[in-house]
């Protein structure tokens, strides 16, 4: 599903070259819940923003299944994220302006796969996916009139609506207390085992990363251990 090898990436800061990754290596089976640990600085960042093709390594090989997208194009990087990774974030990222609903269809009108789906199959598309997380009765709600909670289910039934084969959720608890980010993990897993997601967990909370299967801990762009 997953394979990275002896991925780097050099940020290049006028004459002085930082580098955050430094030779990473490692592969996440289909299906398995994976964490990925480290300490500001350690490159967890910006490993995640390759894995879910919003960066290319500087050097080294990604693949997502079996496809190198490490030296894709823009628009081919930007096809496999639509069709292929969901993601969840921190913030939430919603749309105040728009309903629940509108904030979860938004995807779809992006992706070229979609160009002959009618207004009916979406909204019943979208309307499947609240449902998987909770929110059949928030569809018409504005994320304001949310809690944080549901705030990030509105993100995840976003993050599902292409049907993905790949969940990476960068800190999804950070903004939530205890309770209700514990709520979050188990619905995250819930959909992890009910549609065979291969679920990426970027935290830095133990107490979150004790619910994955393996953790990948990084250290000044290493792997430190697993």
């Amino acid at each position: 599903m997953i394979e990275v090898k002896d991925l780097t990436k050099i940020y290049h800061l006028g004459s002085v070259d930082v580098p955050a990754l430094r030779g990473v290596s490692f592969h996440i089976e289909a299906g398995e819940v994976v964490a990925i640990m480290g300490a500001s600085g350690s490159g967890k960042s910006t490993l995640m923003n390759i894995l879910g093709c919003l960066d290319l390594p500087t050097s080294g090989q990604y693949f997502l299944d079996g496809k190198d997208v490490s030296k894709l194009s823009e628009d081919e990087l930007a096809r496999i994220r639509n069709q292929k990774i969901g993601f969840v974030f921190q913030m939430f990222n919603l749309l105040p302006r728009m309903s629940v609903w509108k904030n979860v269809e938004l995807p779809l009108y992006y992706a070229p796969q979609n160009g002959n789906t009618s207004t009916q199959e979406i909204h019943h598309r979208s309307k499947l996916v609240l449902e998987s997380v909770g929110l059949e009765d928030r569809m018409d709600h504005r994320p304001l009139e949310l809690s944080g909670g549901q705030q990030q289910r509105v993100a995840i039934a976003r993050a599902l609506i292409n049907q993905p084969s790949v969940m990476l959720a960068d800190e999804p608890t950070g903004n939530l207390d205890s309770h209700t980010g514990e709520e979050i993990m188990q619905l995250l897993l819930k959909l992890n085992q009910e549609r065979g997601l291969t679920l990426v967990i970027v935290t830095h909370d133990q107490t979150i990363a004790d619910h994955s299967q393996r953790v990948i801990r990084l250290r000044d762009g290493m792997i430190e251990n697993e």
